[in-house]
C-alpha cells in the first residue's frame, strides 16, 4: 500500500501534517476560535438533550423538562417519565464523550484520519470479551465489564497495529486489517447468540449499540470514570502535539515516544472500552466526530492544539450520538424506533464520513497496482494436474456433506436415494441436504469469479465484492423486496439483488471515477459504501419487522437454510451464463490486470474491458447473494489462493478460483450444519473465520512487498 496525503478542500494537496493535522508552515485561516466552537456545540447540545427528554410514548414538553429541571413541576407523572429518561440522556453523554476523545487520540497516535475504535477493531474485541464474560457467568459489575472491554480491545488494536505499522502510510493496511479482525470477531459473537441464546438474549440489541438503561446503575460510574480519563488525556495534550511531527522529532524534542504511544493506547482503549460497557458498540462515531472537526482545522486558528481538539471532537461526538437518536426516534416514531439500536444510525452516518475522508486523501493511481498480484504460482508446472485435483476434492467434499448432518447417512443411501429406492427418512433428509450443497457450490462458484474480476480490474489483491460494498448494496435490494412485497418469487429477488449491486458499484465507480480510480481510494470508499450497506440492511429488519431479527441474520451471515431447488434457478442460470462470459474474457483480465498502458497499445480499451468485467462480477454478486445472503471472504480468498497455485493467468485462475470458492462454501455450510447440530451455524460466520486469517497474512505479505 501507499502512503496517503491529505487534500485541501478543493482536492488539492496540501504540505505534510503537523501537530494536530495543520500542514506546516500554513497558518490557519482566520475565523472563530475552539472556545467559540465548543461553545457552539454546547449551545447546540442543550436544545438537543431537551428534545430527547421529550421522546417517547408519552406527551410532555420542553416546558415540562424545564420545569422539572427547576423543581417547580407538579406533574408526578411527567416527572417520573422524565426521571427514567436521564439515565438515556447521560449514556449518550457519556458515550459521545469517550468515542469522541478515543477517535481523536487514535487518529493522532496513528497519524491516520480513518482510525477509530472501529477500525481497529477495538469495539469489537470489547464485545466479544463481554459476550464471553457473560456466557461464562462472570459477575456483572461495571468495573469487571470495563476491565474485559479493555483487554479484549487492547489485545484488538494491538493486533491490527501490528500488521499495519503506525504511521500515515499504513491508512489502508490498517482499515482493511481491523476491518476483517472485527468481521472474525463478530462472527464469533454472533454464534455465541446463535448456540447459547438463553444467556446471551440480551446481546442482540446491545451488540449494535443502543442507549437504553436500566435506571442510574451503570452510568453514575461510566461518566465520572469518562470525566477522569478525559482529564488525563488532556494532561497528555503537549505530548500528543509533539508526536504529531513525528517519532523522530518527537524524541529529539526529548519526548520517550514509545511510552507515550503505549499511554495514548491504552486511555484511548480504556475510554472506548468504557462506552462498550455502557451502550455496546455505537458504529463509527470516534471515526466521524473527530474527522469532522479536523477539517474544521484550516479554519479555526488553535484548533490544531489537542487541548482544544479533544474538547471540541468529545462535544462533537456528543451531539452526533444525540443527533442520531432524536432523528432516528422523530423518523419512525416512539414506538417503532424502541427496536432500532442507535448504533446502526450512527454507522450509517460513519459510513458517509468514510466515504468523504477516503475522497479527499490523495492515493496511488490504478495503474500501479499491478506488481501486487503474484505472477507464478507454486503448481505453474502442472496447472491442469492442479485444476483436476481441486476439483476431486469438492467432489468429496460434496459427498461427505451429504452424509453429515444432525442425521448421519451412508453411501448407501445416497446410492439408494439416486436409484429412488430410498425409505421416507433418507428420502426426507436428503430432499433437505441436496439442495443445500448444490446451494453452497454455485454461490461458491458465482463470489469466486466475481472476485476474480473484481481483482483483476481493479489490479489489487485486497479487492473483493464484500470489502466494496457490492455484496452489500445486493443484500439492500433483496431486502427491501423480502420486506414491501414477501410474496414476490425468485427472479424478483434475484432482480432486486442485482440492482441494489449495480447501484452500488455505480456508486463506488462515480465517486471513484475523478481520482483515475485510485487502488486505495476504491478500497476505502468501498469500505464506507459496505458500512452504509449494512447499517441500512439493519434498520431495515428492524423497523419494519421488530420481531424477526433472524433475518437480518440471514441476510448479513450467509446460510443456506431451507433452500430448495426452485430457489436457486436464478443462481444456476446466473452461473451457467455470466461464468463462461467471464472466462471468455481472460485475455482482457491478463492486460487490464498489467496497467493502463499495455492494453492500449494493443488496442484495447481498458474502461470498456473494465466494465464488462465488473459488470458480469455485479451480477454475478446479485444472484448469489439472492440465493444465499452475503458470505463474504470468498472473493477474496479464492481468486488468491488460485494465482499462488497456477499464476497470473486468467485462462486457468477464474476456472481453478471458481472450484476453491465452491470448496470454501460447501465446506463452511457443512461445519456451520454439523458442528453444533442440530443448531446451525450460517455459512458467511464459518468463512469469516477462515478467511479472516488468510486475509490477515495476505495484508501482511502486501506490507513486506511494498
Amino acid at each position: 500500500m501507499t502512503t496517503t496525503t491529505p487534500r485541501g478542500p478543493a482536492g488539492a494537496p496540501v504540505a505534510p501534517a503537523g501537530p494536530g493535522g495543520v500542514a506546516d508552515g500554513a497558518a490557519p485561516r482566520g475565523g472563530p476560535g475552539p472556545v467559540v466552537l465548543a461553545v457552539g456545540l454546547v449551545l447546540l447540545l442543550l436544545p438537543l438533550a431537551v428534545w430527547q427528554l421529550t421522546q417517547g410514548t408519552s406527551g410532555l414538553g420542553a416546558t415540562d423538562v424545564w420545569q422539572w429541571v427547576l423543581g417547580a413541576s407538579d406533574d408526578q407523572a411527567g416527572a417520573v417519565v422524565i426521571s427514567s429518561r436521564v439515565p438515556r440522556l447521560l449514556a449518550a453523554l457519556t458515550a459521545g464523550l469517550a468515542l469522541g476523545a478515543a477517535g481523536t487520540v487514535l487518529q493522532s497516535l496513528t497519524r491516520n484520519p480513518l482510525a477509530s475504535p472501529d477500525t481497529l477493531a477495538i469495539h469489537s474485541g470489547a464485545h466479544l470479551a463481554l459476550s464471553l464474560g457473560a456466557l461464562g457467568g462472570l459477575p456483572g459489575a461495571f468495573l469487571g465489564d470495563v476491565v474485559l472491554a479493555l483487554l479484549g480491545g487492547l489485545l484488538s488494536a494491538g493486533t491490527v497495529l501490528l500488521l499495519s505499522g503506525t504511521s500515515g502510510a499504513a491508512g489502508t493496511r490498517l482499515v482493511l486489517g481491523g476491518t476483517a479482525l472485527a468481521a472474525a470477531m463478530t462472527s464469533v459473537t454472533t454464534a455465541i447468540v446463535i448456540l447459547r441464546p438463553m444467556e446471551a438474549r440480551g446481546l442482540i440489541a446491545w451488540s449494535a449499540g443502543s442507549l437504553g438503561q436500566n435506571g442510574l446503575g451503570t452510568v453514575r460510574w461510566a461518566l465520572p470514570l469518562v470525566l477522569g480519563v478525559l482529564l488525563a488525556v488532556l494532561a497528555q495534550a503537549r505530548r500528543l502535539d509533539l508526536l504529531r511531527l513525528g517519532d523522530d522529532q518527537a524524541a529529539t524534542l526529548g519526548m520517550n515516544v514509545r511510552r507515550t504511544r503505549v499511554t495514548a493506547l491504552v486511555t484511548a482503549v480504556l475510554l472506548a472500552a468504557t462506552a462498550v460497557a455502557t451502550t455496546g458498540p455505537l458504529g463509527f462515531v470516534g471515526l466521524a466526530a473527530p474527522a469532522l472537526v479536523r477539517m474544521l482545522v484550516p479554519w479555526v486558528p488553535g484548533l490544531h492544539r489537542h487541548r482544544a481538539l479533544l474538547p471540541v471532537a468529545a462535544l462533537a461526538a456528543t451531539n452526533l450520538v444525540l443527533v442520531a437518536d432524536v432523528g432516528m426516534r422523530a423518523l419512525l416514531g416512539a414506538q417503532a424506533a424502541v427496536m432500532v439500536p442507535t448504533g446502526t444510525v450512527t454507522a450509517l452516518i460513519g459510513g458517509t464520513v468514510v466515504v468523504v475522508v477516503a475522497l479527499r486523501l490523495r492515493s496511488r493511481s490504478l495503474g500501479g497496482a499491478g506488481s501486487a498480484l503474484p505472477v507464478d504460482g507454486v503448481g505453474a508446472r502442472h496447472r491442469v494436474l492442479v485444476l483436476v485435483l481441486a476439483l476431486g476434492v469438492l467432489l468429496a467434499a460434496a459427498v461427505v456433506s451429504l452424509l453429515l448432518g444432525d442425521r448421519m447417512l451412508l453411501l448407501g443411501d445416497v446410492a439408494a436415494w439416486l436409484r429412488g429406492d430410498a425409505g421416507p427418512v433418507v428420502t426426507g433428509v436428503l430432499g433437505t441436504r441436496v439442495p443445500r450443497v448444490v446451494a453452497a457450490v454455485l454461490a461458491g462458484i458465482a463470489l469466486a469469479v466475481a472476485g476474480t474480476a473484481v481483482q483483476a480490474s481493479a489490479r489489487n489483491p485486497l479487492a473483493d465484492p464484500t470489502i466494496i460494498g457490492v455484496s452489500g448494496g445486493a443484500s439492500v435490494g433483496a431486502v427491501l423486496l423480502v420486506t414491501f412485497a414477501p410474496l414476490a418469487g425468485f427472479w424478483a429477488l434475484a432482480g432486486a439483488a442485482g440492482a441494489g449491486a449495480l447501484a452500488s458499484s455505480l456508486l463506488l465507480f462515480g465517486l471513484v471515477a475523478r481520482r483515475g480510480l485510485a487502488s486505495d481510494t476504491f478500497i476505502l470508499v468501498g469500505l464506507g459504501i459496505s458500512y452504509v450497506t449494512s447499517a441500512l440492511v439493519t434498520i431495515l429488519v428492524v423497523a419494519t419487522d421488530p420481531f424477526n431479527a433472524s433475518k437480518a441474520l440471514t441476510w448479513l451471515a450467509g446460510s443456506t437454510y431451507g433452500r430448495t431447488f426452485e430457489h436457486l434457478v436464478p443462481l444456476a442460470v446466473g452461473c451457467l451464463v455470466l461464468v463462461p462470459f467471464l472466462w471468455f474474457q481472460h485475455r482482457r483480465m491478463d492486460l487490464v490486470s498489467i496497467d493502463e498502458d499495455v492494453p492500449r497499445v494493443l488496442g484495447l480499451s481498458p474502461g470498456r474491458a473494465r466494465g464488462a468485467l465488473l459488470g458480469g462480477a455485479v451480477l454475478l454478486t446479485g444472484v448469489a447473494v439472492a440465493g444465499i445472503g452475503l458470505v463474504g471472504f470468498v472473493g477474496l480468498v479464492a481468486p488468491h489462493a488460485a494465482r499462488a497455485l497456477v499464476g497470473r493467468r486468467h485462462r486457468l485462475v477464474v476456472p481453478l478460483a471458481a472450484v476453491l470458492g465452491a470448496l470454501l462454501v460447501l465446506v463452511a455450510d457443512t461445519v456451520g450444519r454439523t458442528v453444533a447440530a442440530p443448531t446451525q451455524l450460517p455459512a458467511g460466520l464459518v468463512t469469516a473465520l477462515v478467511g479472516t486469517p488468510y486475509f490477515l497474512w495476505l495484508l501482511a505479505r502486501t506490507h513486506r512487498t511494498a
